[in-house]
């Protein structure tokens, strides 16, 4: 533990969606107090009976024990209004994958966050220095990038705008650390490593999907017995959601300005549709059915 680390005692997250509610469980855990909030009240109970589930699925796998998980479901309380978050000495935003929705949240926050306070983006693409110069801290700014599901994942990525300063970028590194994950640097170039690779795959799959070359069965089947995936490209990216597949492959497109990251027609067309994968029951597969099953 680096002296700097005890600067980080309340841990805020914004954003309660899949990635929130694994951000603030893995933090509780690991013994900070955790705000967590958003827009949307109803979804701040959600994500911690969410939380509730996940950890007792943790406590029958002994991955942790009952008492590691009583302790860790007080140290979460909800945070609906942006003035809850004035104890923080660290904030992680992790909203949906838009600019302006972010850049709205850091704007509410400028009023609220004490001037010590780190702010953090979970952002799976979007640039990092570009998000910190419209906040007021941009040297106090960083990209901490968790994987989904976050309780179960591994690595972090850590990613330093132009601005932000090496005691900002060593108090992050000593927090990642001490939620017992594993680091890997990326600059902030669009979709950093993982996604930069992830999901250009994802979407030669689709390309591959809508060329006619193979099935959905028969493209999730050849990767994963293929090529040793644990989970085929196109549930793959049912799982994380087709939309922010999209808006990544986006991301890549409109920020490296080269034709072969192009989203393909075909996913464009799903998020027209609205079936967007598990979340909404429909993607490259029907999750209405037991086991689920191929939309084409």
């Amino acid at each position: 533990m680096s002296g700097n680390m005890t600067t980080i005692k309340t841990v805020g997250v914004i954003g309660a969606g899949q990635m929130g509610n694994g951000i603030a469980h893995v933090c509780a855990l690991a013994g900070y107090d955790v705000l967590l909030g958003d827009a949307d009240a109803a979804r701040i109970d959600a994500a911690l009976e969410t939380i509730k589930k996940n950890m007792t699925r943790q406590v029958h796998r002994e991955v942790i024990t009952q008492a590691d998980m009583d302790a860790g479901v007080k140290r979460i309380k909800g945070a609906p209004k942006v003035g809850d978050f004035a104890p923080c000495d660290l904030v992680i935003e992790s909203i949906v994958e838009q600019d302006d929705a972010k850049k709205k949240v850091f704007a509410d926050l400028r009023s609220t966050l004490k001037p010590t306070a780190i702010l953090a983006s979970n952002t799976s693409s979007i640039s990092i220095t570009r998000l910190a110069a419209t906040t007021d801290r941009p040297d106090k700014f960083i990209g901490i990038h968790f994987m989904n599901p976050a309780p179960v994942m591994k690595l972090v990525e850590l990613i330093r705008g132009l601005a932000t300063s090496q005691e900002t970028y060593d108090t992050s590194v000593a927090f990642v650390e001490s939620l017992s994950k594993t680091i890997a640097n990326a600059e902030d170039f669009p979709a950093f490593i993982v996604n930069r690779v992830l999901v250009p795959m994802i979407n030669e799959a689709i390309y591959t999907l809508y060329e006619g070359v193979g099935s959905v069965d028969a493209i999730d089947k050849a990767m994963k017995l293929g090529a040793n995936h644990p989970m085929g490209p196109l549930e793959l990216a049912d799982f994380i959601g087709l939309d922010t597949c999209l808006s990544i492959m986006q991301v890549l497109y409109e920020g490296l300005a080269d034709s072969k990251y192009r989203p393909c027609p075909l996913l464009v067309k799903y998020v027209e549709a609205g079936w967007l994968g598990r979340k909404t029951q429909r993607g490259f597969y029907d999750y209405r059915t037991d086991p689920p099953t191929p939309t084409r």
